[in-house]
């Protein structure tokens, strides 16, 4: 249990998690080197280490997932053309319209039922290159699992449709792969597959897995030596970072493989509260139709913390810090309020 002080069951992200002291041991234990001169042997082995679960060339550690996404759609998308998107996906609603004001990249979107993955919907709405009147789309953005889908796993047919199809159109595909781990968790579909169908990836070690910061890049060698520039230009050039790598390490051994309790822990707390079991794919509950603003502070005056998605939406994350006496304790508060 977590928030600020020990008494909360903090279910508001699966961001606000801490370091464990097995965690803390291998980050004090790190052997460290400048990694702008990429001499940091503990960051070089993450990168190898994720470059190879996801089946790609290289791979490259940035601060946070969101410089991840956007120097991945960079490398796939020049500045006047257009990255095409679900209209809820993370990169044009959580990060700032950074495309744009960073690279003059547009972005449009496709509205989806819940986030989603409708291939043959996004297809259609692709801008060719070779017509000097349109914003060409020079790639599309896919998000697994999806936040504001309340963590839904994309189907893995529609991510081999889309895949098929942009080879033949020369369009990329970028994986926001901020949350892959639980869908991996929950789909059964390996890392190296997701891995396939994406030009380029970002992959969050500071959610599901528990670590404090940390995100890498896969893609090719070639896009990766890019994606040094660009993170340089962008100040995400770090000295002896394996400090924090060395904690990205330690989660994939340790983190990883337990990500189906918080799963479970999801279903037990949607049962507690009238939400079917059957619509919960990974960590996240979402409460409907309730006064998100009443419940959320009269949730945190018993000692529970939920996230407000909306005035009429609350959604609830689990994650390795709240154990199964803490989904209890919310789904005993949470239940009794939703009564009122």
């Amino acid at each position: 249990m977590t928030g600020g002080a020990e008494s909360f069951v903090d279910l508001r992200s699966d961001t606000v998690t801490r370091p464990t002291p097995g965690m803390r041991r291998a980050m004090a234990d790190a052997e460290v080197g400048d990694d702008v001169y990429a001499e940091d042997p503990t960051v070089r082995a993450l990168e190898e280490r994720t470059a190879e679960l996801f089946g790609h060339e290289a791979a490259l550690f940035v601060p946070s997932g969101t410089m991840g996404n956007q120097i991945g759609m960079r490398l796939v998308c020049e500045p006047g053309q257009e990255v095409l998107c679900d209209a809820d996906a993370h990169v044009v609603t959580y990060e700032m319209g950074a495309a744009a004001a960073v690279f003059g990249i547009s972005t449009r979107t496709v509205v989806s039922a819940g986030g989603r993955l409708d291939a043959q919907a996004l297809i259609d709405q692709v801008r060719p290159k070779d017509n000097w009147h349109l914003t060409a789309t020079a790639a599309v953005a896919v998000e697994n699992t999806h936040n504001r889908g309340g963590g839904l796993v994309q189907p893995i047919e529609e991510l081999r449709t889309l895949w098929n199809w942009s080879r033949g159109a020369d369009v990329a595909v970028h994986l926001d792969g901020a949350r892959i781990w639980n869908a991996h968790a929950a789909s059964g579909v390996p890392l190296s597959t997701y891995g396939a169908l994406a030009d380029t990836a970002s992959v969050c070690f500071s959610k599901g897995l528990g670590t404090p910061i940390g995100s890498v890049l896969v893609a090719s060698a070639e896009r990766i030596a890019a994606a040094r520039l660009w993170r340089k230009r962008l100040g995400g050039g770090m000295r002896q970072v394996g400090v924090i790598a060395a904690a990205c390490r330690y989660a994939l051994d340790h983190n990883l493989g337990r990500l189906p309790e918080d799963h479970e822990h999801a279903r037990q707390l949607a049962t507690r509260l009238g939400v079917d079991p059957s619509t919960v794919q990974t960590n996240m509950v979402v409460l409907d139709g309730v006064e998100a603003p009443l419940i959320a502070e009269a949730a945190k005056a018993q000692g529970v913390l939920v996230s407000q998605v909306s005035p009429r939406r609350i959604r609830l994350v689990t994650h390795l810090d709240v154990d199964r006496a803490g989904i209890d304790r919310a789904a005993d508060v949470l239940a009794k309020l939703l009564a009122l």
